[in-house]
């Protein structure tokens, strides 16, 4: 006859082998994923550096165009003040005619015409524009050319580009930081899962093995549905 005693020897033996099999096959996957968590992690800390170091160089790039199109500002309205003034003189000694809504012609040999003709490019569409209201006889005429929105000074046109370009890295900057961090708290979650795998064999107690095993499990697959919802970087 055969002995219970055996059988349930042979029975507990082969759940033993069981567990111990499911315990490293857990083991096996928390160790792959904790190694693709820290990988994913390192990527997203260097692309974290990269988005800051494009934020920075573009506001520094910003502040420079800023300054420069303020010194474009500057030439603009001082060669207005001068052509202002020696207009009025030309037009006053009777050499050329006053402002009128036609557009303006520089005399040459005069002084508002050598003004004129030295004028940036960039700011002589606003210019032209403004003279063509009549300032002189037209009470709602614009006060200058500055308020018109032929005046564009490119510079500052880049340096706003450049502070959106600055803010857009800065976002990206703090999202590949959140998601480092991300990455990190599940190479924990799977560090936890090595540790209560790595004990499970070491535990006397056949239901405390049991308790430990299921808990591992439960972690690796709580960390892998982390995982895949998760953005990738390679």
């Amino acid at each position: 006859m055969t002995d219970p005693n055996d059988d349930s020897l042979v029975a507990k033996l082969d759940l033993g082998s069981k567990l111990e099999s499911i315990a490293s096959i857990v083991l096996a996957v928390a160790v792959v994923l904790t190694a693709w968590a820290a990988f994913q992690a390192g990527k997203w800390g260097g692309e974290q550096s990269i988005q800051f170091s494009v934020a920075g160089a573009s506001r520094t790039e910003s502040t420079r165009a800023d300054t420069r199109g303020g010194q474009l500002a500057q030439i603009d309205v001082s060669m207005f003040t001068d052509f202002v003034t020696a207009y009025f003189g030309d037009t006053q000694n009777g050499l050329i005619r006053p402002f009128d809504d036609s557009a303006f012609a520089p005399t040459p040999g005069t002084v508002s015409g050598f003004l004129y003709t030295r004028m940036r490019e960039e700011f002589r569409p606003a210019m032209d524009a403004w003279l063509a209201t009549d300032p002189a006889g037209n009470p709602d005429a614009p006060p200058t050319p500055f308020v018109m929105d032929e005046y564009v000074i490119a510079e500052f046109l880049e340096a706003d580009r450049l502070v959106e370009i600055a803010d857009q890295a800065a976002v990206d900057a703090r999202t590949a930081n959140q998601n480092g961090d991300n990455y990190v708290l599940t190479a924990v979650l799977f560090a936890t899962v090595l540790f209560f795998s790595g004990i499970a064999s070491k535990l006397e107690s056949r239901w405390n093995r049991h308790f430990v095993n299921v808990v591992g499990f439960i972690g690796v697959v709580a960390g892998a549905i982390i995982l895949i919802r998760l953005p990738v970087l390679l």
